[in-house]
């Protein structure tokens, strides 16, 4: 009798009341685990909240780990990138309920790449900690890369930003954000699947790993190529205020002003620092743009700028531009940039969904993409590649500006943004801290121009030079070396993108799931006593 009630089955209901807690569980760790994306301090957090996933997995069948895996992601997207609400309801004039739905929707959504990872970790580890972590490592890749890349992309919170400031991120030159979130996740199941098996070598070996990075000395693949006085224009527009036409003469007023007193080799404004079409500027203040061009590309003058502006018109189709003035070209000519990675339902509307855009009061929002390739702005002996707002989530689009050689890879990139559609939240920290990563990968300065922060002048450490305060008005000074030559990162992911990644992802996978089935056979597999039960 005590025998058949010991072999007896677990409750069903109690076993699933058991896993919804323990999903609730997860959401708030994964939560928690996004203070690392704007206090990089906290840098082992992710790390710890990798582990204890790993873990929970490792007990989980693969429905369940699916369940685990989501509620892990849908948390940390949600507070991560709980602002959208603003840019919707505030400004967008989305009703708050719909708003509301609308950012938990994408959250759910994207975090059914991270589900997914999870339950294949689920069928497929077979017990041994090493090949574990490295299965964990390879899935947690791949559902970064779909992330990162599928319809678009949204790679805003990949693993890697939250180590811009730890040793991981001595790997950004050779592996990029998403490496460095892969090793993170690896390292992380092997010490919390090592600790809860009590077999040691596994967290030793990670612990040494971080220790070694710390310790060792990251290579330096670019040299010094010269400096430049910059001036960095923090407008400080308000969101609803930017196109207000009653507004408009002071914000164009405020924006030429600074452009023309800045005493800098290179003037950088914001992204749609001028928000009106060429037509519109020319009929709402004219004289305005032939004195900007006369003052940074005529005849004598060594002064250059960047000016974000829409370019073309409502018939034709119009771009979210920089326009660029001065700097080596020909007296009276001009550059120009076309933003090639539009913001989904800001700058472009997804087939489908018109009916949720036209729910929102968005101005200006269908543009037409730029090409994916564009040469750099050649001003005071660097060449500057200019990007917008979003577009610096992409490495692997900025390595493609290293392909044409070293005379025409960038010296110096120049972000210009404007992200007033989010308030004074922990986007603007969130944003620098993914700018600082990119000049890791490149090892190539950036300068931030910014409607309301953050406005910075980075190196190609990463160090953060100069800032203005966020959501103040002003100019900044800054004197930045430009940097030439190209990383490991730069070479490969300019050539074949994240291809590489997914191709080593891939490869692990199938040989830990090969190996396993190899020890099944023989009978020599470690499987975990307790996986299942969830």
């Amino acid at each position: 009798m005590s025998a058949s009630i010991a072999a007896a089955p677990r409750p069903a209901a109690p076993r699933r009341v058991a896993s919804l807690w323990l999903a609730l569980a997860l959401a708030a760790a994964g939560a928690v685990q996004t203070f690392a994306f704007v206090h990089t301090w906290v840098w082992p957090l992710p790390l710890a909240g990798a582990a204890l996933l790993a873990v929970c997995l490792a007990r989980a069948t693969p429905g369940g780990a699916f369940l685990l895996g989501w509620s892990y992601g849908t948390g940390w997207l949600l507070a991560g990138v709980w602002w959208l609400f603003i840019s919707m309801h505030r400004y967008g004039a989305l009703p708050a309920p719909l708003a509301a739905a609308a950012v938990f929707a994408l959250a759910a959504a994207l975090s059914l790449y991270l589900g997914a990872a999870a339950a294949a970790f689920a069928r497929w580890r077979w017990g041994q900690v090493a090949a574990d972590a490295a299965l964990f490592a390879a899935l947690w890749l791949l559902a970064e890369l779909a992330r990162g890349v599928l319809f678009t992309g949204f790679p805003w919170l990949a693993a890697g930003y939250s180590q811009v400031d730890a040793p991981l991120a001595a790997l950004a030159p050779w592996l990029g954000v998403y490496g460095i979130g892969a090793v993170l996740a690896g390292l992380g199941a092997a010490i919390g699947l090592g600790v809860a098996t009590r077999t040691w070598r596994a967290p030793a070996v990670a612990l040494a790993v971080l220790a070694a990075l710390a310790a060792a000395p990251v290579p330096v693949f670019t040299r010094a190529a010269g400096e430049v006085d910059v001036a960095l224009l923090q407008t400080n527009v308000p969101q609803d205020e930017k196109f207000d036409t009653e507004r408009l003469p002071v914000t164009l007023g405020a924006v030429q002003a600074a452009l023309l007193s800045a005493q800098a080799d290179l003037v950088v404004a914001p992204e749609t620092a001028l928000p009106l079409l060429p037509g519109q500027l020319q009929d709402f203040a004219p004289g305005y743009w032939p004195r900007l061009v006369e003052h940074f590309s005529g005849a004598g003058t060594q002064r250059a700028a960047l000016i974000g502006m829409p370019l073309g018109d409502y018939d034709r189709g119009y771009t979210n531009s920089v326009v660029g003035l001065g700097g080596s070209g020909a007296p009276g000519a001009t550059y120009r940039y076309d933003k090639a990675h539009l913001v989904p339902f800001g700058e472009f509307i997804p087939v489908g969904f018109r009916w949720f855009t036209e729910l929102m009061n968005i101005p200006l929002g269908d543009f037409a993409r730029g090409r994916p390739d564009p040469p750099p702005f050649a001003a005071a002996g660097q060449r500057v590649a200019p990007n917008i707002c979003y577009e610096d989530l992409f490495g692997e689009e900025l390595a493609r500006r290293f392909v044409g050689g070293a005379a025409a890879a960038p010296t110096l990139f120049a972000n210009l943004s404007n992200i007033a559609w989010f308030g004074p939240t922990i986007a603007v920290d969130q944003h620098l801290h993914i700018s600082r990563l990119r000049t890791l990968e490149f090892q190539v300065p950036m300068v931030r121009a910014t409607n309301t922060g953050a406005t910075a002048a980075i190196t190609h450490e990463a160090r953060v030079t100069a800032m203005l305060a966020p959501h103040t008005r002003g100019a900044l000074a800054a004197r930045v070396q430009g940097r030439e030559g190209v990383t490991p990162y730069a070479w490969w992911a300019g050539r074949f993108g994240l291809a590489p990644l997914a191709a080593c992802a891939a490869a692990v996978m199938l040989g830990v799931i090969a190996a396993g089935r190899r020890a099944a056979r023989r009978g020599t597999g470690a499987g975990d006593p307790t996986a299942g039960l969830l």
